[in-house]
């Protein structure tokens, strides 16, 4: 994983897409989002979140299909889309897929 994905597939002046792949049991190493960003789930699982401390923040539970809209502030990603609104974890942080299949997103980072 380089980034905040697996693989980058786009960059121009406004975005960079990323595709996202995370095998069942598989973690992510601890990154840091520098931007806004929003992803649609391809393949949903439950991702556990960690901060870099190895502290477990909890588990999003994120369903195929779904769309999630992340504000970044202050060192801390926001939820603002319908399906987990609110829910805050740091900016830097690595998560894991605890379910039984791969997961797969494709991820928007907005730049400033």
């Amino acid at each position: 994983m380089a980034g905040v994905g697996t693989d980058k597939i786009f960059e121009n002046d406004k975005v960079i897409v990323w595709n996202f792949v995370l095998e069942p049991g598989a973690e992510t190493p601890i990154h840091t989002h520098e931007h806004a960003y929003m992803w649609y789930s391809i393949q949903g699982a439950p991702l556990q979140i960690f901060d870099e401390a190895g502290k477990d923040l909890g588990t999003l539970e994120v369903p195929t299909g779904a769309v999630y809209s992340l504000k970044l502030e202050d060192g801390f990603l926001e939820v603002l889309s319908d399906i987990g609104k609110g829910v805050r974890v740091p900016a830097t942080h690595k998560a894991k897929n605890t379910g039984p299949t791969p997961y797969r997103e494709i991820l928007v980072e907005y730049k400033n």
